[in-house]
C-alpha cells in the first residue's frame, strides 16, 4: 500500500494485514485527518470479528468485498511509480496513468523481469483507486493472510457520517418518528378478511415481515439537516446490510462524478466496474449475513429464508417477500413477487384446464364423428400417403388418433380460449395492483430512476476515438511551430489523463454502423438458421413416414404417424435446447460490440435480441403445425412436392390438432424438466464439485491452512457470482407463452406450468440464498423492459392472443367444419355422416405415372375409388376435382369465427381493464394521507421555528430596553453596549 499523506497503514510484514482509518465529520464534505496506525492483530482475532462479519476491531461491521489476485514480490524488487514527496507528485503520477487495461511502461530496473509489468501495474492501480475510496471516506482492512493462496481481500466499511452523506444524495426513503395507523376494513369485508386469515394462516411464512400492519412509519428522503424527524434509536439497524452495500457500491440514482465505489472525481479515472474489467480486481461483492445451516448458527436474515422460503418442504406457503426484499433488494423481490402472482393464477387456470380435460374424457364415446371413423363396417379406403411404396389404407386404422384428438378438440376448448383470454387480462390487472401495493408498502411511489453510470467499454471506446481524432490532428499540424504542437500535446495528455475535454466526444450511429450492420446479418442469419432447421425435420418426418410404411407388419405401418410425429419432436426439442443456449452467447455478443453505454441500455437491448431469438427458436416449430401443416397439400395425382420427390405432409383424418397437442406438450416439458430444472440443478453442482476437487488439492499441500476456519468473505468467494435476471424472467416468458398462445390445443398446459413453478420458486430461492453471492441491491419500481414482452398476451390480448386461439380453433381443428355441417348439412340435426362428408373421392385411375402404389393389393382387393380429407368435386362431375361451394361454406364460417371470436375478447378484455382499477382505493388513499401527515410534520416543524424566533426576538427587544436604561456615562458608548447586547450566538 502506497504511503501517503492523506493516510497511512500497516507494515506489510505483520502478517499481510492492512487498516486505513480515516474519520469524515463534516456534514456538507468531509476533512481528512492523519490517521493512526491501528494493531490488528491479538491473541484471538478471529474472535471479534465473527470470522470475517467485521473488521479485526470486532466493532465496524464489512459492508462490501474486494477481491484481487497477488503475487510476493522477491526482496529486491520495488514497484514503478511509487511517490513518496508530496501530493502534487502523486497527481502528476497518476496523470500520467492511460485507460485501465492499456499496458504502462514502468521504469524498472534492468533487474525487474519483463513478466511482472502486468502484475506491478495492477498493483498500483489498486492503490491508487483504495486511496481514492479513503479519500471519500470509507474505512478498508485488507487481509492477505488467507485460506487461499495467492487471493487478497479489501474489507470495506462505511462509517456513519458517510452512510448518512450517500443516503441523503440517493434520495432513500427512511422511516421518521411518525407514525400512523392504515386505515381497516369495516363490517362484511372486515369479517371476510379475518376468516381468509385464519384459513390461509398454516401456508403463511413464519416471519415478522409477513404479519400484516396495523401502523406504518412515516417515510421521508433522508437529509442531514432533518435528522430529528428520523427515528436514529438504533443506528446500527437504522441502515441495514442491503442498504449499507447499496451504498458502497452504486450509489444509485447519484451522478457518476459522486459515486463512491464508482468514484471519478478527482485523481479517480475509473471505477469498480472498469476495473473488474481489466482484471485489476477479481470479484467484488457484499457479505451474506451469516451461515445457513448448522446447530450452533446464530439467527439471521439468511438463515430465516433457507427455512421459510428455500426449502422444497415449504412449498405450499406463500413467499415472504418483504423479506427477501429486505436481503436481496427491490428489484430481485419484485422478480419474485412476480413469479409467485403468476404461479397463483396458474391455480384457476389449471382448475378448468382439467375440467375441460375431464369432459373430453367423459364425453369421447359419445362422439358420433369418432365413432364413424373407428366403425369398420364404414370400409372407407383411404388414398395413399406417399408415392410408390405406401399402399391405400383403411380409415379405421386411425381410430386411436381420432379418439385422442376428442380429449383436447371439443366444444369445451371453445370456452377455455375464452376463459384463458380474460385469465390473461385478469393477471396482468392483478399484477398492476400487486405491484402499487408493493410500492406503497417498500416505500417506492416518489421513486424515479435516473440515468446510469456508462460502461467501461464504453468509455474506453470514446477515449480510442478522441485519441484517434486527436492523432489526426496532430499529424496535419506537424509542421506548425513549436508552441502549436505543444498546445496539441497538452490536449493529448489530457485525454490520455481522462479529463474531460470542451467539446465532449461521444459514439454516433457512424460509430456503431459496423455493428448494427452485424447485428442485422446475424440475426437474419439465425432466424434462417431456425427455419431451415425446421425445413430439415420436416424433411425427416416425410422421408421417415415413407420408409416406415414399407413396413410388412401391419401394426408398425398402424404406428407410423405417432411413432413420426414423438421422434421428430424429440428432435426439435433436442435442437431447441442446443440453440437456446447458443443463441445466448451469440445474443450477448451482437450486443457487446454495439457498445451500449450504460448498463441499462446494454441489458434492454440484450432482452430483445435473446427474446427474439429464442421466441422464433421455440414457437417456430409449433407455428408450423399450427398453421401451415396440411395447408398446402395438393390433391391425389396433383400433389406439392419438395425437392421433385417429397410430397407435403398431411395432416390425420382428425385434424392437425392431436399432432399440435404432441408438439406443444413435449417442447414444454423437455424445457421445463431438461433446460429449467435439470440445468439449474446440475451446472451448479458440477462447479461446485470442480471447486472442491480443486480446493481440496490445495489443502493437501497445507494441512494447517485445512484446520483454519474460513472467514466469511472466503466461502462467499467460493459462491457462483450472480449472473442477473436474465435467465430467469426469459424462461418464464417463453412458458408463459406456451400457456397464453396455444392453450386450445393442450388444456392441461396450466397444470403442467403450475407444477413447474412450484419448483422454480424454491429451486431460484434456494440458488439464490445457497448457491449464489449476494447480488448488490438494486431499487427498482417495476420489472422492467419485460413487461413490454407481455404485451401480446396482456396489454392486447384482443391482439395476439385472440387471434392465435380463434386461428388454431378454426383452420387447426375440426370445430367449424363440424358446425357448418351440423346446421348446413345434416338430415336429421346429428353429426351423422360428418366423415363422409369432409372427404372427396379420387379415381386411381387418374394417377400419376410412377405415383401409384407398388402394391395395389396390399387391402385383399382392387381399389377403384380411394378417399382424401378435402372439400373438391368428384372424379364423376363435370369439373372434376376442383373446389366445391362446401370449402367456400366453411372458409367463410372460419373467417367470421375469428372476426367474432377475436372481437369478443377484446371487447371482454377491455371491460376486464375498465372494471378493476390499476391502483386498489385503499392504497390510493394511505398515499394521499401520507402526503397530508407530511406537510402536518412541516408545517409544525416551521411554527416551532417561529415560535422559537420570536421567543429569541423578545430576549433581543428586553436586553435593548435594559440597555437603555444605563448611566449617562455609557451613553456616548451606546452603539458599543448595544453591538455587544447582540452579541449572543443565535441558533434556531
Amino acid at each position: 500500500m502506497r504511503v501517503n499523506k492523506k493516510y497511512s497503514c500497516l507494515p506489510a510484514e505483520e502478517k499481510g494485514i492492512h487498516i486505513i482509518n480515516i474519520r469524515a465529520i463534516e456534514d456538507i464534505g468531509y476533512d481528512q485527518h492523519e490517521s493512526t496506525l491501528l494493531n490488528s492483530l491479538s491473541k484471538n482475532p478471529d474472535a471479534d470479528c465473527k470470522y470475517g462479519l467485521y473488521f479485526r476491531d470486532g466493532k465496524r461491521k464489512v459492508d462490501y468485498i474486494l477481491v484481487y489476485h497477488y503475487k510476493k514480490s522477491s526482496a529486491g524488487r520495488t514497484l514503478a511509480r511509487r511517490p513518496q514527496q508530496n501530493d502534487a507528485s502523486v497527481r502528476s503520477t497518476r496523470q500520467d496513468q492511460p485507460l485501465p487495461g492499456k499496458g504502462v511502461q514502468l521504469e524498472m530496473g534492468d533487474s525487474e523481469p519483463h513478466m511482472d509489468y502486468h502484475e506491478d501495474d495492477k498493483r498500483f492501480r489498486r492503490e491508487e483507486y483504495e486511496g481514492n475510496l479513503v479519500e471519500a471516506g470509507l474505512e478498508l482492512e485488507r487481509d492477505e493472510d488467507t485460506k487461499i493462496h495467492g487471493i487478497g481481500f479489501v474489507k470495506i466499511h462505511a462509517p456513519w457520517n458517510v452512510l448518512c452523506r450517500e443516503a441523503e444524495f440517493l434520495k432513500l426513503k427512511m422511516p421518521t418518528k411518525k407514525m400512523y395507523q392504515i386505515n381497516q376494513t369495516h363490517g362484511l369485508l372486515k369479517k371476510i378478511n379475518s376468516v381468509i386469515q385464519k384459513i390461509t394462516e398454516p401456508i403463511q411464512p413464519k416471519v415478522a415481515e409477513h404479519k400484516p400492519q396495523t401502523v406504518k412509519r412515516l417515510s421521508y428522503p433522508f437529509s442531514r439537516e432533518k435528522q430529528h424527524l428520523f427515528d436514529l434509536s438504533d443506528k446500527d439497524s437504522f441502515f441495514d446490510s442491503k442498504t449499507r452495500s447499496t451504498i458502497v457500491r452504486k450509489g444509485e440514482g447519484r451522478k457518476k462524478e459522486t459515486a463512491l465505489l464508482n468514484k471519478r472525481r478527482k485523481c479517480g479515472k475509473y471505477g469498480i466496474t472498469s476495473l473488474l474489467a481489466n482484471g485489476v480486481y477479481s470479484a467484488a461483492y457484499p457479505l451474506h449475513d451469516g451461515d445457513y445451516e448448522g446447530e450452533n448458527v446464530e439467527p439471521n436474515d439468511r438463515k430465516l429464508l433457507c427455512e421459510e422460503w428455500a426449502s422444497y418442504g415449504v412449498f405450499y406457503k406463500y413467499q415472504p417477500i418483504d423479506l427477501v426484499r429486505k436481503y436481496f433488494g427491490e428489484k430481485i423481490g419484485l422478480y419474485f413477487a412476480w413469479l409467485g402472482v403468476y404461479t397463483q393464477m396458474l391455480i384457476p387456470a389449471s382448475i378448468v384446464g382439467i375440467i375441460v380435460f375431464l369432459y373430453g374424457c367423459a364425453t369421447v364415446d359419445e362422439n358420433i364423428p369418432s365413432m364413424e371413423m373407428c366403425d369398420q363396417r364404414n370400409n372407407i379406403t383411404m388414398c395413399p400417403l406417399c408415392d410408390k411404396t405406401c399402399s391405400y389404407w383403411k380409415m379405421s386404422s386411425a381410430c386411436a388418433t381420432a379418439r385422442a384428438s376428442h380429449l383436447f378438440d371439443n366444444p369445451a376448448t371453445v370456452f377455455f380460449s375464452v376463459f384463458m383470454a380474460l385469465w390473461a387480462a385478469t393477471f396482468m390487472e392483478h399484477w398492476k395492483r400487486k405491484q402499487m401495493r408493493l410500492n406503497y408498502r417498500w416505500d417506492l411511489t416518489g421513486f424515479e430512476e435516473e440515468e446510469d453510470h456508462p460502461r467501461a467499454e464504453y468509455e474506453a471506446k470514446v477515449l480510442e476515438k478522441s485519441l484517434r481524432k486527436e492523432h489526426k490532428h496532430k499529424e496535419k499540424h506537424r509542421y506548425f511551430p513549436e508552441e502549436t504542437a505543444n498546445k496539441w500535446r497538452q490536449r493529448v495528455k489530457k485525454v490520455m489523463a481522462g479529463v474531460k475535454l470542451t467539446d465532449k466526444e461521444k459514439l454516433t450511429w457512424k460509430d456503431r454502423f459496423p455493428a448494427y450492420l452485424t447485428n442485422f446479418v446475424g440475426i437474419i442469419f439465425m432466424v434462417g438458421l431456425t427455419f431451415a432447421i425446421v425445413f430439415g425435420v420436416i424433411i425427416y418426418r416425410i422421408s421417415t413416414a415413407a420408409a416406415l410404411a414399407i413396413s410388412s407388419t401391419p401394426s408398425g405401418r398402424s404406428s407410423v404417424r405417432v411413432t413420426v410425429t414423438a421422434t421428430a419432436v424429440i428432435i426439435n426439442l433436442v435442437v431447441i435446447i442446443i440453440l437456446d443456449e447458443v443463441y445466448g452467447c451469440i445474443a450477448r455478443w451482437l450486443t457487446q460490440i454495439e457498445v451500449p453505454k450504460t448498463d441499462k441500455n446494454f441489458e434492454e437491448r440484450l432482452i430483445f435480441k435473446a427474446f427474439l431469438l429464442k421466441f422464433v427458436n421455440a414457437y417456430t416449430p409449433i407455428f408450423y403445425v399450427a398453421f401451415f401443416k396440411g395447408r398446402f397439400v395438393g390433391r391425389p395425382g396433383d400433389y406439392v412436392y419438395i425437392f421433385h420427390s417429397f410430397r407435403m405432409e398431411e395432416c390425420a383424418p382428425g385434424g392437425c390438432l392431436m399432432e399440435l397437442c404432441i408438439q406443444l406438450s413435449i417442447i414444454m416439458l423437455g424445457k421445463q424438466l431438461i433446460q429449467n430444472n435439470l440445468f439449474e440443478i446440475g451446472i451448479p453442482k458440477m462447479k461446485k464439485f470442480i471447486r472442491y476437487l480443486k480446493l481440496k488439492r490445495r489443502r493437501s499441500l497445507d494441512h494447517e491452512e485445512h484446520m483454519k476456519k474460513k472467514q466469511r468473505y472466503e466461502v462467499d468467494y467460493n459462491l457462483e457470482p450472480f449472473a442477473g435476471l436474465t435467465p430467469e424472467y426469459m424462461e418464464m416468458i417463453i412458458q408463459f407463452g406456451f400457456v397464453t398462445l396455444f392453450v386450445a390445443s393442450f388444456p392441461l398446459a396450466p397444470l403442467f406450468a403450475l407444477l413447474n413453478n412450484i419448483i422454480e420458486i424454491r429451486l431460484d430461492a434456494k440458488k439464490f440464498v445457497t448457491e449464489l453471492r449476494r447480488p448488490v441491491a438494486v431499487r427498482a419500481k417495476d420489472i422492467g423492459k419485460w413487461i413490454l414482452l407481455l404485451y401480446p398476451c396482456l396489454f392486447i390480448p384482443g391482439l395476439m392472443a385472440g387471434y392465435c386461439y380463434a386461428f388454431v380453433i378454426s383452420f387447426t381443428s375440426d370445430f367449424i367444419p363440424r358446425l357448418v355441417y351440423l346446421y348446413m348439412y345434416s338430415e336429421n340435426g346429428t353429426m351423422h355422416g360428418f366423415v363422409n362428408h369432409t372427404l372427396s373421392s379420387f379415381n386411381v385411375s387418374d394417377f400419376q405415372a410412377g405415383t401409384a402404389p407398388n402394391d395395389p393389393l396390399d387391402l385383399g382387393y382392387e381399389v377403384q375409388i380411394c378417399r382424401y380429407k378435402d372439400y373438391r368435386e368428384p372424379p364423376w362431375s363435370e369439373n372434376k376435382y376442383d373446389i366445391s361451394k362446401d370449402f367456400w361454406a366453411v372458409l367463410a364460417a372460419r373467417l367470421a369465427f375469428v372476426i367474432v371470436f377475436q372481437n369478443l375478447v377484446m371487447f371482454m378484455s377491455e371491460f376486464v381493464d375498465w372494471i378493476i382499477p390499476d391502483i386498489p382505493k385503499d392504497i390510493s388513499q394511505q398515499i394521499h394521507k401520507e402526503k397530508v401527515l407530511m406537510v402536518e410534520v412541516f408545517m409544525r416543524e416551521e411554527q416551532g421555528k417561529l415560535q422559537m424566533l420570536e421567543t429569541w426576538k423578545d430576549k433581543d427587544k428586553r436586553k435593548g430596553e435594559n440597555c437603555n436604561n444605563h448611566s449617562p456615562r455609557l451613553s456616548r458608548s451606546r452603539s458599543g453596549s448595544l453591538s455587544s447586547c447582540h452579541s449572543y450566538p443565535l441558533d434556531v
